[in-house]
C-alpha cells in the first residue's frame, strides 16, 4: 500500500487477499463455500463502514478548511478530497456491478434471497465472464489505474505518497512468484478461471475493501496536511472498523477503533474489553487471538461482542465514548489427508497431513494425542501418529495456543502376513508337484497384506523366525530342518527325496520390524505341504 511502514490494516488486507487467492486452488466442499459467503458478507459490511468513515473524513476536511478561514493553500485540498471520494465510489460501484452480473448469469440466488450451494460451486461461468468476455482484464486495468490516479491528485497537493497495485499477476505476489505451477498466471487466470463463484465474490469484495482503504489513506494524508484541527464535541462518535466481522477460530481479530473526528495531535486513551490498546495517529489498533467457541449454530458461527472505550480530553476534562461491536467466530474445518482413510494401524507410524484451510498462513499447529503419541514432521501440517495397541485415537488440533477441534480414528490391528513359499524369486505352486531342482533355493516369506504393505512400508517388514521343514514319505516324517530366516537349508532333505514325497512347512513364529527398528514377535500355526515329483 502506501510507502513507508505498513500498517496493521494494510497487513490484514494483504493477508486476506492472499488467503482468498490461495483458497481458489483448493477443491472446496459445500461447507467451505458457505464460509466464503460469510466472509463475503463480512467484507461487504466492512465496505459500508469504510464508506461512512471516508464520507466523514471529506466533511471534516471541508469543515476544518472553512473554520480556519478558507486558507488558499488548503482550499484545493477540499476539492481533491471530493474527487478522491467520487473516484472511489465509481470504482466500488463498478465492482458491485461485476458481482451482480456474476450472480445473475449463474442464477446463484433463490427466491428467498439465499445463495444456492450448487451455483456457488460453478467454475465455468467466472472463467467465461472474466476471461472470455474480458471483464476481468477491464477490471484489472481500472483497479490498477485507481492508485495511480490518487498518487497524481496527492502530488498536486505536494503530498508524496505511493500505493501498490491492487490487481496483481501471480509473479507479483510473494506467495506465488516462486511456485512454478502458478507463477505464470496473469491476474484473471489466477483469480477467476476455474474458480468457484463463492470464492470469486469474496475476491471482488476484498478488492472493494482495498479501494476504500487506499481512499482512506489518501484522505488521512490530506487531513494531516491541514493546519490545526478543531474539535466539535457535539459531533464526536466512537467507531470500530474491522476487516471482517466473521473471524475463524484460531486466527487473529484485527480492527481499528477511532473517534470520528480524531486527530493525531490529541492525546487519546482506548480500551477494548477492558484491555488498553495502542493508538497510532488517533486510531486504536485492536488485535487479539480468537479462541474457539463452546457452541456454534447450524451455520458454524458463534456470536461475540466487543466493548470499546475512548477517553478524550475536551475542555480540560476527560470524556468517555463507548461502542459495542458485534462479530462472529466461524468454526474452522479440519482437513486430514492420509493414505489410511478411516482407521490407523496399531503401534505403527501413520503419516497424516492435518490442515485448517481457513487459517491460511497463520496456521501454526500443535497436536495432542489421546490413545497414542504424535511426532511432528518437517512441515507444520505434517504429523506422524503412533496409536496404542487398541481402542481409539483422538487427535487435538490447536493453532497459536487456541484449540481448533479434534478428529478421532479407530485403531486397526496390524493384519497378519501371508506365508508363501518361493524358490528364489519364483512363487511355488502348491497345487502341483515341484521337481527337486525347483526347491534348491527354498524361501519361506512372510508377505504383508497388500494395503498395509503399500501404505505402511516402514512397518511392513515381516520374516519367519521359527518353524521347520520336514521331509515326509507315505505320511511318515523322516528328516527336518529348522526355519530361522527367509532362506532354508534343504539340500540334505532334497538329496533324500523321492517322487511322491512332500516337504511339510510348519511356521510357528513371525517377527515384524517396525519403523523404530524394534522386533515384534507373533506366534502363528501355519502348516502346508509342497509335493515333490
Amino acid at each position: 500500500m502506501a510507502g513507508g511502514k505498513e500498517t496493521p490494516r494494510q497487513r490484514m488486507i494483504g493477508m486476506m487477499y492472499l488467503v482468498l487467492t490461495a483458497l481458489l486452488a483448493l477443491q472446496v466442499s459445500n461447507q467451505i463455500l458457505q464460509k466464503f459467503v460469510l466472509i463475503n458478507d463480512g467484507l461487504e459490511r466492512t465496505s459500508k463502514n469504510y464508506v461512512q468513515k471516508n464520507l466523514f473524513s471529506v466533511n471534516i476536511i471541508s469543515s476544518t478548511v472553512e473554520q480556519q478561514g478558507n486558507n488558499k493553500v488548503d482550499i484545493p485540498k477540499v476539492e481533491a478530497a471530493k474527487e478522491i471520494r467520487q473516484k472511489s465510489a465509481e470504482l466500488v460501484s463498478y465492482l458491485e456491478e461485476a458481482k451482480t452480473k456474476l450472480i445473475e448469469e449463474s442464477n446463484a440466488i433463490d427466491d428467498q434471497g439465499n445463495f444456492k450451494s450448487s451455483a456457488l460451486k460453478n467454475v465455468d461461468i467466472p472463467g467465461n465472464l472474466f476471461n472470455n468476455n474480458r471483464l476481468g482484464y477491464d477490471m484489472q486495468e481500472k483497479l490498477n489505474e485507481f492508485p495511480e490516479e490518487l498518487e497524481q491528485i496527492l502530488a498536486g497537493l505536494n503530498i508524496d505518497m505511493s500505493f501498490e497495485r491492487i490487481a496483481k499477476n501471480a509473479d507479483e505476489i510473494d506467495l506465488f512468484k516462486n511456485d512454478v505451477d502458478v507463477n505464470f498466471k496473469d491476474y484473471v487466470n489466477l483469480n477467476y478461471v476455474k474458480s468457484p463463484i463463492g470464492a470469486v465474490l469474496a475476491i471482488i469484495s476484498q478488492h472493494q475493501n482495498e479501494v476504500l482503504n487506499i481512499e482512506s489513506e489518501a484522505l488521512t494524508a490530506i487531513t494531516n496536511s491541514l493546519g490545526s484541527f478543531i474539535f466539535e464535541a457535539d459531533k464526536l462518535k466512537a467507531r470500530i472498523a474491522a476487516n471482517s466481522n466473521v473471524v475463524a477460530a484460531g486466527t487473529t481479530f484485527e480492527a481499528e477503533m477511532f473517534l470520528a473526528s480524531s486527530s493525531s495531535s490529541t492525546e487519546l486513551k482506548m480500551t477494548a474489553d477492558g484491555r488498553e490498546i495502542p493508538v497510532e495517529e488517533g486510531f486504536g489498533q485492536i488485535k487479539f487471538p480468537v479462541a474457539p467457541a463452546s457452541n456454534y449454530d447450524d451455520r458454524g458461527l458463534a456470536a461475540r461482542s466487543l466493548k470499546g472505550e475512548i477517553t478524550v480530553p475536551i475542555g480540560g476534562e476527560d470524556s468517555v465514548f463507548t461502542i459495542d461491536y458485534d462479530y462472529f467466530v466461524a468454526q474452522p474445518v479440519i482437513k486430514v489427508s492420509s493414505e489410511v482413510v478411516n482407521q490407523l494401524y496399531a503401534e505403527c507410524a501413520n503419516d497424516l497431513v492435518i490442515e485448517v484451510p481457513a487459517l491460511g498462513n497463520t496456521y501454526a499447529p500443535n497436536f495432542s494425542v489421546s490413545g497414542g503419541q504424535a511426532v511432528k514432521g518437517s512441515r507444520p501440517s505434517d504429523v506422524t501418529i503412533i496409536p496404542a495397541a487398541s481402542g481409539k485415537v483422538v487427535i487435538g488440533v490447536s493453532s497459536g495456543g487456541n484449540k481448533i477441534g479434534s478428529v478421532d480414528y479407530d485403531i486397526k490391528p496390524v493384519p497378519d502376513p501371508s506365508i508363501i513359499p518361493y524358490n528364489g524369486d519364483r512363487k511355488i505352486d502348491l497345487q502341483n508337484s515341484t521337481p527337486v531342482n525347483g526347491l534348491l533355493n527354498l524361501q519361506i516369506r512372510a508377505v504383508p497384506e497388500p494395503t498395509f504393505g503399500r501404505t505402511m512400508p516402514r512397518d511392513a517388514n515381516f520374516e519367519v523366525t521359527a518353524g521347520e521343514v520336514r521331509l515326509v514319505r507315505n505320511d511318515v516324517p523322516r528328516e527336518s530342518v529348522a526355519i530361522s530366516g527367509q532362506n532354508i537349508a534343504v539340500r540334505n532333505l532334497l538329496a533324500q527325496a523321492q517322487s511322491g514325497d512332500r516337504l511339510v512347512v510348519i511356521v510357528k513364529e513371525v517377527t515384524r520390524t517396525n519403523f523404530r527398528g524394534s522386533k515384534i514377535k507373533s506366534a502363528v500355526n501355519e502348516v502346508f505341504p509342497i509335493p515333490i515329483k
